[in-house]
Formats: C-alpha cells, sequence, structure tokens
C-alpha cells in the first residue's frame, strides 16, 4: 500500500524538500573565512566543539544576540566538517533506541 501525504495524494514532503533544497541554494559564501577574529581562525576541533554545544549555544542566543552558534572567523571546510560531526555526535551520545531490547508484554 503507497503512502501519502494528505488524502489528495499530492507528496507534500517533496516539495518540502526541492524548496529546501532551493533555499539552501541561494545562501552564499562567507567573506570572513580565513580572517582571524577575536580568537584567531576556528579550525576542526573549535568546530567540533561547537557542534557538541550548539543546542546550548542556540538557547542562549535567543536571548542574547551578541552570542552565536557558529563562528564566521574559521578555516572553511575543515570548521564545517568539524561543526558536523560534533553536532551528529548528539545522535550518538543520545544512543540508539532500537539497540535496546523492548520489555515484554504482560497479557
Amino acid at each position: 500500500m503507497k503512502r501519502t501525504s494528505s488524502a489528495s495524494g499530492f507528496p507534500w514532503h517533496s516539495l518540502l524538500l526541492v524548496a529546501v533544497l532551493v533555499l539552501a541554494g541561494c545562501a552564499g559564501s562567507n567573506p570572513l573565512v580565513g580572517t582571524t577574529g577575536r580568537s584567531g581562525v576556528a579550525g576542526f576541533w573549535s568546530g567540533f566543539w561547537h557542534g557538541l554545544i550548539c543546542p546550548i549555544a542556540f538557547l542562549i542566543s535567543l536571548f542574547n544576540h551578541a552570542f552565536s552558534i557558529y563562528e564566521v572567523h574559521n578555516n572553511g571546510n575543515w570548521y564545517n566538517a568539524g561543526f558536523i560531526l560534533g553536532a551528529g555526535a548528539w545522535g550518538i551520545l543520545r544512543g540508539g533506541s532500537r539497540s535496546r531490547p523492548q520489555p515484554a508484554r504482560v497479557q
């Protein structure tokens, strides 16, 4: 049986994916890559750390506009790779719920 997003049968999730990709394509490059900031140029390990603390940094940035999640004074792709790995570590740190045995049901 084929699942669709609505009764009309139109795959809205595909339209949403296309819209996100089009909007992501509009993003420009960072003009501050490679320039020295207050703490120098952020590299891989800084990106990894910023990725790890990004949920906490996001909450702080909601109330303090001088606080940023992403360091704009970075070395480019190495910082980005560290940031993505650090942000993705939340899934690893959380643990896989599929690997845990389910308790037996009492009938």
